[in-house]
Parts: structure tokens; C-alpha cells; sequence
């Protein structure tokens, strides 16, 4: 078989990564880095595939028609994916090109958990409703996990995928029912530009009585909130760590990050009836040591409890709890495109 490109648009990144069969996996510069490779198809991650894209899909004009018409919903994602479709449908117009959505993963969300209580014709007729988003991602960090643990030490997972994007996902069995983004990559946690959940009341507020417009809102909750906001920073992590011990601004925005979070992860566990093992993953999660500590220190009530060397010293997957906590805490490395490779070579 021949390789997989896979190209991931994120709402702060492009990358592109060539995956073989035997999955060896060469990240790229550039779509014209891949052009000597024997390749077999092209491999998209799409962050939302609406209600009815709900698995990987071979990519024609009506899929490419389905993943424009959510562009409104998911501005930052969609659109760099559209625009990562087009430009490798060019450069690479002779193999089959497919789509692995992220909301995909979350389609086995309950009805009580994906429902907002809200008027019917807004449910059924505009389909409002928590969507769920980092599906990959949770997925590619439940099979890592099961690997690490074992299939009980995964039963009941919860996976803080913290990047440019943050969200919080409850997995049982391998199976998504609960996640705090919804219907946009907007709600949930605070992230670097993103608000997270916001009370509805303080948005008609700054628009009745402050004369914000509806772009301006979009922009403001969607590129100047989150840490950046808290911070008046660029809000990345790093960033606001070393200048933690100086800046009162960068310590209110670590705290509310933290507590956010923490506060979500107890969310989740009571949605899974108790926690076996807690992962952390994507770039925050990944390599903000603060981060992870100033989270799991909330969490002792779940049996959350942090080893400070292993956490000091960890690099990717690594169980860096106490040896006799009741929670195994995890650090995985995201590896979104072998999720998306895989996808791709079953589809064809």
C-alpha cells in the first residue's frame, strides 16, 4: 500500500504528515514536500461534520457543499479546512481524497447530554444541539490509554485535550457521553483567544446596552477572550508562565484556566459514575507541567493524585500519577493524522 498525506487545518495550525503503511510518520513543510512519496490517497481532519457526516467520507462536491454550509458554526476550523481541501485536491488531483470529522466521535452522546433545554423548533428545526469536537483526538487517546492501562483501567476515561482549543470529554468503554464544547468549538472551557462558556444574559447585555454588533461579539468571544483576554497577552501558556510571578494578570488567567478545567473534569466523572484514569494531551496538556499540577491539586476528591517528579520529568505517554492513587493520570502524545490514516485505509 501506498502513503497516506494527511493534512490537519486547526483553528492556530496547519500540519502535514505522511503516514506509511507500516505507520512510520514523516511530519512536512509543504504539500510539495509529499510529491516524490508513492501515495495512495489524501486524508482530511475536518473539525465538524454536522448531524449527518458522521463517519470518514470520500470527498465530492456535495460533502465539500455539507462542510461549507457549517463554516458559520465553526469559522475557525472549517474555513483552513476548505481551503486545506482545495489546495491539496490541486496539487494531488489523481488519488481519492476523504474527510475524518471530529464530531464523528461524539455521535454516541445521549440525548440528555446533547440536548440543550431550549425551544423544540430551534432543536428540531435548526438543529441546535451539542455536537462535541477533538473526537480524533479522544479517540487516538482512548486507544493509547487502553495500551498503557488495559481495557479496565480505560472504562471510565477522561481526556483534557488543552491546545489552542481546549474541551473535556467523558469516555466509557471507548464510547464518547459527555463533552463540554457543543454545538460551535465555542462553548466549554476558557482556551487562548476563546471565551468558553459565557452566561447568555451578559451577551444580550453588551449588545443592548453597549451597542455590540453581532461581528463584533463573533470576534471578540472568538479571537480576544480566553487567556488572551485574561491576559491582555497573546495568551499563549508559555507566556503567561513566566510572567506568573510578576504579572497579576497572567496568575487571574492560569487560575481561571485551572478551575475551569478542573471543574469540568469533575463534571464529566459524575456524567461516567467515577474516573479511572484522567489524560492529558495536545499541546498544553502535553507540555505545561504547571498546568497539569495546578488541575489534578483541585482533584484529590477523585482520587486524583499527581507524582511531582514524574510530572517534572514526563514526555509522552507516560502514567505520571502516584503509584497508589486511585486515578491514573496519563500524558499522550496527540497523533490525530494515524487516526485519520487509519480511517482513510478502511474506507478505501
Amino acid at each position: 500500500m501506498g502513503a497516506i498525506l494527511v493534512v490537519n487545518a486547526g483553528s492556530t495550525s496547519l500540519k502535514l504528515h505522511l503516514v506509511l503503511a507500516d505507520e512510520q510518520v514523516t511530519e512536512l513543510e509543504s504539500l510539495e514536500a509529499a510529491r516524490s512519496s508513492d501515495l495512495e490517497a489524501v486524508g482530511h481532519r475536518v473539525v465538524h461534520g454536522g448531524p449527518d457526516l458522521v463517519a470518514p467520507t470520500l470527498i465530492d462536491d456535495a460533502v465539500r457543499a455539507s462542510i461549507e454550509a457549517l463554516e458559520p458554526i465553526a469559522p475557525l476550523h472549517n474555513a483552513p479546512a476548505l481551503a486545506g481541501i482545495d489546495a491539496a485536491m490541486r496539487a494531488f488531483p489523481d488519488v481519492p481524497h476523504a474527510a475524518a470529522f471530529d464530531t464523528a466521535f461524539h455521535a454516541t452522546i445521549p440525548a440528555e447530554a446533547a440536548t440543550y433545554a431550549i425551544p423544540r423548533r430551534w432543536r428540531e428545526e435548526w438543529g441546535i444541539r451539542r455536537y462535541g469536537f477533538h473526537g480524533l483526538s479522544v479517540q487516538w487517546c482512548f486507544e493509547r490509554a487502553r495500551e498503557l492501562l488495559g481495557d479496565a483501567g480505560v472504562e471510565r476515561l477522561v481526556v483534557c485535550h488543552l491546545g489552542g482549543g481546549s474541551s473535556i470529554t467523558a469516555v466509557r468503554g471507548g464510547r464518547s457521553v459527555d463533552t463540554t464544547m457543543g454545538f460551535s468549538p465555542l462553548e466549554g472551557v476558557p482556551m487562548t483567544t476563546r471565551s468558553g462558556s459565557v452566561d447568555p444574559g451578559a451577551l444580550l447585555y453588551v449588545q443592548r446596552q453597549h451597542g455590540v454588533s453581532l461581528d463584533e461579539l463573533d470576534r471578540a468571544l472568538n479571537e480576544d477572550s480566553g487567556l488572551r483576554g485574561l491576559s491582555g497577552s497573546s495568551g499563549d501558556i508559555r507566556e503567561l508562565e513566566a510572567a506568573a510571578d510578576e504579572d497579576a494578570r497572567a496568575q487571574l488567567a492560569l487560575g481561571v484556566y485551572a478551575h475551569r478545567i478542573a471543574a469540568a473534569v469533575a463534571s464529566m466523572t459524575g456524567a461516567l459514575g467515577g474516573l479511572d484514569a484522567l489524560v492529558f494531551t495536545a499541546g498544553v496538556g502535553e507540555h505545561s507541567r504547571r498546568v497539569r499540577a495546578d488541575v489534578c491539586a483541585r482533584l484529590g476528591f477523585l482520587g486524583v493524585e499527581l507524582d511531582p517528579d514524574a510530572n517534572e520529568g514526563s514526555t509522552a505517554d507516560a502514567d505520571v500519577a502516584t503509584p497508589g492513587a486511585r486515578a491514573r493520570v496519563l500524558v499522550i502524545a496527540a497523533r490525530e493524522e494515524l487516526v485519520v490514516a487509519r480511517a482513510v485505509r478502511t474506507l478505501l
